[in-house]
């Protein structure tokens, strides 16, 4: 069985380093192309030469109108690796992580890597397997938690997901 968690990005800082630009941190850019319910944006890093580019897909939780995720997926600058950042509210609970279920299929849990001024980023590597269960699968939920027995589901539309990310720079 494929585990989300056997994917974790412990390797946040240097991640975060060279994916400087703005896109990459805080899901701003300039918007390129709209595949499904996902959006292709792009931006200059600061002192790049080349745009870094991501597709990104904000959604709200159906019962918590204040809790929302920016769900960024995009290839590291060397083009050597594939990332999903999810950038959640401040306020979730760190140590329970970042839960994902793909068509009723639990996929495991990944965790938090920093905290931003505007919420907290879970990081995975993206490898073959994950990325196929997210191209060919309907609906995927992410799951914050506020306590550790409370979870939050917010739904993500993965209609469009295959055909932007093939489309990744």
């Amino acid at each position: 069985m494929h585990n989300f968690k056997h994917h974790l990005a412990f390797a946040g800082v240097v991640l975060m380093a060279m994916l400087g630009s703005s896109v990459a941190a805080n899901a701003q850019g300039t918007v390129r192309e709209q595949f499904g319910d996902w959006q292709m944006s792009c931006d200059t890093p600061p002192g790049a030469s080349f745009e870094q580019c991501a597709i990104i897909q904000n959604v709200m939780a159906e019962d918590q109108p204040n809790v929302g995720l920016s769900v960024i997926v995009l290839k590291t600058a060397d083009r050597e690796a594939r990332l999903l950042r999810v950038l959640a509210p401040l306020g979730v609970l760190l140590p329970n992580g970042l839960g994902l279920n793909v068509d009723g299929k639990d996929m495991g849990r990944v965790a938090f890597v920093r905290c931003l001024p505007n919420g907290c980023v879970a990081e995975v590597m993206l490898d073959d397997a994950l990325i196929e269960t997210l191209s060919t699968g309907t609906d995927a939920i992410f799951v914050v938690f506020k306590t550790p027995e409370e979870g939050i589901g917010i739904p993500v539309s993965l209609n469009g997901f295959a055909d932007g990310f093939a489309k990744l720079p």
